[in-house]
Parts: structure tokens; sequence; C-alpha cells
């Protein structure tokens, strides 16, 4: 018989019958712990090698745990998504856990049918990164044994756990820093989107201005984009009484706000006005923009997922909080002038 390895899927029978054994001898071989003597062992490893055969491991997922982490993701082009996604598979990846991104549009079919995705391949447990399934499609997997977290969302299902950004102190800390630097009109830039993230920054930024007796100008352009910060910028500066601080609820949002505030309506920035975004994405950074911001502290969550996966018996249907961290930069004015 040749030693060369077959193309295509080889079985564990054919093992078997190379090696001249059981087929229960191989799955012995495979498995962690199982007795098989060594001269077995040799044997199936020499046939297996010559064959080039593989551990089915989704096969395997059948009977027993799959060690699969499912990630169900939306958006995943948006920088901030996007890093979610490194972070979470690089941390998972460390413990040993395959990770299976399921890559969804932000329209509920879509997320639905991925979810669904999760309990064909036996996943053991489920990510959620994206504001978008319904709480039935969540239960369903719990209702299947899945271990379920959820990131930023607003609602706790039991069985879950839900791990969040302090949102409210966000909105809290922008309103002051704004007011601290001097400014105003004040001016909340949002999405259309409405997500629970989105909404609770919003909600607690115009919460604080009222409660200080101050008026705060409300523009949503459109999606989550680039692009809408730069079309509210346009609505917002060509209006009389424009504002001199302003928060955005995403930096792609307060990107696309400076751009157009500074190439198309001349302002200086922070001399003239001052801007704050929420998560710190890479370009928030870049000399173009050195915006001020918050920072959700994506390693620190992907570490207490791991931590949730890797030890259920800890506790489930917990809501965690993480503060967002304050990142100065050069978009806010220190203080009044």
């Amino acid at each position: 018989m040749s030693d060369l390895k077959t193309p295509g899927f080889v079985s564990a029978q054919t093992v078997a019958e190379r090696a001249g054994v059981s087929r229960s001898a191989v799955s012995r071989t495979f498995t962690a712990g199982a007795s098989v003597s060594e001269a077995t062992r040799r044997k199936v490893l020499e046939a297996a090698e010559a064959l080039g055969y593989h551990v089915n491991h989704l096969a395997r997922g059948l009977r027993e745990r799959s060690n699969i982490v499912c990630l169900v993701v939306s958006n995943m082009t948006t920088p901030i998504r996007a890093r979610m996604v490194d972070v979470m598979t690089r941390k998972l990846q460390a413990v040993g856990k395959i990770t299976m991104v399921i890559n969804t549009e932000t329209d509920t079919a879509s997320v639905s049918t991925a979810l669904r995705q999760t309990l064909n391949y036996r996943a053991d447990a489920t990510v959620v990164l994206s504001g978008t399934p319904s709480a039935s499609l969540i239960e369903t997997c719990l209702a299947n044994g899945q271990q379920v977290v959820l990131i930023n969302r607003d609602e706790q299902l039991s069985g879950s756990n839900n791990l969040g950004v302090d949102n409210a102190l966000a909105g809290r800390e922008a309103f002051y820093l704004l007011r601290r630097a001097g400014c105003q009109r004040l001016g909340l830039i949002s999405s259309t989107a409405r997500t629970a993230s989105l909404v609770e920054r919003e909600t607690v930024f115009l919460a604080a201005a009222a409660a200080a007796g101050v008026d705060v100008a409300v523009t949503r352009a459109g999606p989550t984009v680039y692009e809408s910060g730069a079309e509210a910028a346009r609505l917002v500066f060509g209006r009389s009484n424009s504002p001199d601080g302003v928060f955005c609820v995403t930096d792609l949002l307060a990107l696309g706000f400076m751009d157009v505030a500074r190439d198309e309506f001349g302002l200086r920035i922070p001399q003239d006005l001052c801007i704050i975004g929420f998560d710190d994405i890479e370009q928030a950074g870049w000399s173009a923009y050195r915006l001020t911001t918050f920072a959700q502290p994506l390693e620190a969550m992907a570490d207490q997922v791991v931590q949730l996966l890797l030890h259920p018996e800890s506790g489930s249907s917990r809501r965690i909080v993480f503060e967002p961290v304050p990142v100065w930069r050069q978009s806010v004015r220190p203080s009044a002038q």
C-alpha cells in the first residue's frame, strides 16, 4: 500500500483498516485520557500520518462539547466593531477556543438566520456583539443549552450574561467637559440607529444639560457613519446660532463633523468649536483629529468574556458594567479662556 496521503476526507474507519485495529481503538487514541496500549497507539498514529487523517471535531461535537464560540457581529467594517472582533478572537483563541465569526447584516432576518447557525454547529457559547437579534432568538440559544454573553444590550435575559459600558457616565462627563471649556451653545450629534447604547448617551447628556438650564440642539442626519457626521455639520452650521460645543455619540460621527466644520466652514478646533466623541477608535488619535473621547475598555471586557466561558458555574444572568475611560486630546479646551 502506498504511503502517499490520499486526497479528500479520510475517515477514522480508513485509519483503523490501515493500522489493523478497531474503529474504537482509533477513537481512543485521539481522546485525551482514554485507555489504549502503546503498540496500538503507535500503529494508529503511523497510519494517521500516512493517510493525512485529522480528527473531525465538528462530528465529535455532536456527542460532547464542541469548544466552539460563535461571535454574532453586524457592521463589522466599522472601526469599533472591527476592534472588538480582533480583541475577542485573540483572547478566545489564546485559551483554546475555536471562534466562528458570523458576519451579519443589520436586518432582523439575516441576524436570525446567523444565530440559528450556531445551533447547527453545536456551539458551546454565543457572544452577541450586535444589538440586533431579538430576545426570542437569544432565548432559543439558551433553551438549546448554549451559554450566551451579550455585549452592550439593554435587556437582561434569564440565563445570559450581559456586559456593557456605563454610557450614562460618559454622557454626564461630556456635558461637564464642554461647560468647563466655556461652551455656551451646545449641540448633540446622534444617529437614527437608536440602539440602546447610543440612546443612553444621548438621554443622559440632555438630562444633565436640562438640569443645568442649558438648551441643546439635537441633530440626527442618518446612520452611525462618517458621512452622517459630515451631513450633520452642514445642517448645524448652515443655521444661525450654531453651537460652540458638541458631543457626538460616536467617534465616526465626530470625525465627519470635524472635517466639515474645519474645511467647509473655516472653524478652528478647539478655539471656535469643542468636540467630544465616544469609542476611541484608532482614527481618533490621528494627528488630523486628536479627538477627545471616551474609550470602551475592550481588553477588560474580552477578559471577562473569557472568564465567563471558562467558568460557566460562576453564575449567569449577571449584568457587568465597565467604566469608559476618558481620553484627553486637543479637540476640547482644558478650561474656559
